[in-house]
Parts: C-alpha cells; structure tokens; sequence
C-alpha cells in the first residue's frame, strides 16, 4: 500500500519547481509519467531541455537505481536504459521533508505494444533481437532487470530502438528478484523461482513475444506450462518460434545471446519456407496456365478438325447432287 509521503509525491501541482539542494539544478514539473513501489516519475523542463526526475522517499533504493544507472553508462555499443543527468535532494516546502531524486534522459517514444499493433507482429521479433542484445550486456554486468514488461520499454527512433526503461527493479545477480509483474513471474506461471539469473529475464521475453501475439488478456489457469504451450500453438507466428519460447520458459538458456541466435534462426527457416512456399505457389500458377493454354490450343485444333470435316461432307453433298442424272 502507497505510504503518506509517496502518495503527496504522486500529486504534486504541476509546475511545481524541485531544486537540488546541492546542485541547484532547477526542474518545472510539466506532468507525471508514471508511479511505482519507489516513488513516482514527473516529465520536468530543465536549463537542457525536457528531462525525466523521479522522486521518491525510499534514499536507499533511490541510491539503488542510481547505482544502475552509472553502471548502464559505462556499458558501451548498447544503449540499455535512459542516461542519468544529476542526482541530488529536494527541500519540500510543504512537506517539510527532504526527498531525494534523481534526473535522467527523457526518451521520447512509443510504448512497445503499441507500435506492434501500428507495424504488425513481425516487428516484434526485431525488437525482441535489440532487447536480447541489451540483456545480454546487463547480465555480463552482473544484474537482471526483472520487472521486465512492455511497461518498461519504449521503441525510439527512427531507425525504431528498443529501450529500457524503470530500473527499480533490477537485482544483482544470485539474490531475489526485488520487483516483478504477475504475468511476466516465471514463478507465478510455476515453471521457475524468483532468484535473480538471466533465465529469468529470458522467460519474461517469452512472454512479451506470447502477449504481442496473442494480445487477449488471460491468466494461469490449473498447469501454467501446458497452458502456455496450447496458446502458442493457438498462433501462426507463435508456432514459428515455438522451440525457442519453450526453451525460454523451460529455463534452458543460460545467456541472452544464446536464445537471440536461436530466434535469428527461426527467423531465417521461417524466410526460406515462405520463399519456397511463394516459389512452388509462382510454379504451380505457371503450370495451370500452361495447362490453360495447352486445353485451348487442343481445343481450337479439335474445332478447326471439325469445322473442315463439317466443310466436306457439305461439299461431297453438294458434288453428288450435281453428278445425279
């Protein structure tokens, strides 16, 4: 349950000023992005532009997030989440309380099911190939991202990039997962444990890929993994991946990069059985109509055929009656 004080965070007046205590870096608040167990996310006009400042009354899992942050930032090649800006204490006047926040970079961008639904499901894999990229940097690094859900990605661009966003919940590795979502908990489907590895990042994965295809709402129902087998079954692309998403949730994969390079060839069979679908469907067209053409070549020979006898007989008619006395 929301506490006093994270409660009076999530609704603050808009165009309230937080200035940093120690930095006196001024933020407007423009208006509120999201809220969770460790404070709440306002879109916020700085001196460089609209930035991202989250605000929370827990300075120990604030010093968590910033923790992961720094460490994103010295992740190179891969952007896996937004950029931290600044990091400082807020005196709140009203409150007359001192919170602590911290600013990072707003990432401007469409939520992750919704540009699926604009695009089409086969823009899912795409992204799910960049995700599995940056999942597999933060593991080297040592976390899992654990609340992993469409919720905490956003697709920026042009050219379209998967980000990561909300890192509260990201663990070190070997501990408990400190923040999950039900539907994306390989425990709550009763195929794993909630210990903090990369299989359990991976199994959420599968389930975003599930959720994007399969976008009606439904839950555990009796054997959660025969459950979730018939409904990939249920779908034309899910069956095309069929083989990684079990391994996925089965918990095979020990690395990220180990269920990309099996999507990727999924992806590539899924390409030459379409090509040669369209291929032997091209040849079997080309065939009708060269049977098409063939019946109306034989046919027209069979009408000439009989148009000449027809042509005689009246002929051999006519030369008869001429010849009779």
């Amino acid at each position: 349950m929301m506490n006093h004080t994270l409660k009076n965070l999530c609704n603050l007046p808009l165009g309230t000023v937080v200035t940093g205590k120690w930095h006196r870096h001024s933020y407007k608040l423009v208006k509120p992005l999201g809220n969770g167990a460790n404070g709440v996310v306002y879109l916020a006009e700085s001196t460089k532009g609209l930035v991202a400042l989250k605000l929370s009354d827990n300075s120990a899992a604030i010093a968590s997030e910033v923790n992961v942050l720094r460490r994103f930032s010295k992740v190179q090649g891969v952007a896996l989440g937004p950029s931290l800006l600044d990091v400082d204490d807020w005196v709140n006047p009203l409150m007359n309380k001192t919170i602590p926040f911290y600013v990072m970079e707003y990432i401007k961008g469409e939520n992750f099911f919704t540009f699926i639904r604009k695009r089409g499901k086969e823009w899912a894999v795409v992204l799910l190939l960049q995700l599995l990229s940056a999942l597999d940097q933060l593991h080297q690094e040592g976390w899992v991202f654990g609340d992993l859900k469409p919720e905490n990605l956003l697709v920026a661009g042009p050219p379209p990039t998967v980000r990561l966003l909300d890192v509260g919940g990201t663990t070190l590795q070997g501990r408990a997962v400190k923040e999950f979502t039900e539907f994306y908990d390989r425990g709550y489907w009763g195929v794993g444990s909630r210990k903090a590895e990369p299989s359990y990042d991976l199994f959420a994965v599968a389930m975003i890929m599930i959720q994007a295809c399969y976008p009606i709402k439904f839950e555990r129902k009796g054997d959660g993994r025969r459950q979730l087998i018939s409904i990939i079954q249920a779908d034309d692309t899910l069956r095309t991946y069929q083989t990684v998403l079990m391994k996925a949730i089965d918990g095979k994969y020990k690395r990220a990069s180990e269920m990309k390079q099996d999507f990727l060839t999924a992806l590539q069979r899924s390409y030459h059985s379409h090509s040669n679908q369209r291929t032997f469907q091209r040849t079997m067209q080309k065939t009708r109509r060269n049977k098409k053409r063939k019946r109306s070549k034989t046919k027209g020979v069979l009408e000439t055929a009989l148009i000449v006898a027809v042509l005689l007989c009246a002929y051999a008619i006519y030369v008869y009656h001429q010849v009779l006395p």
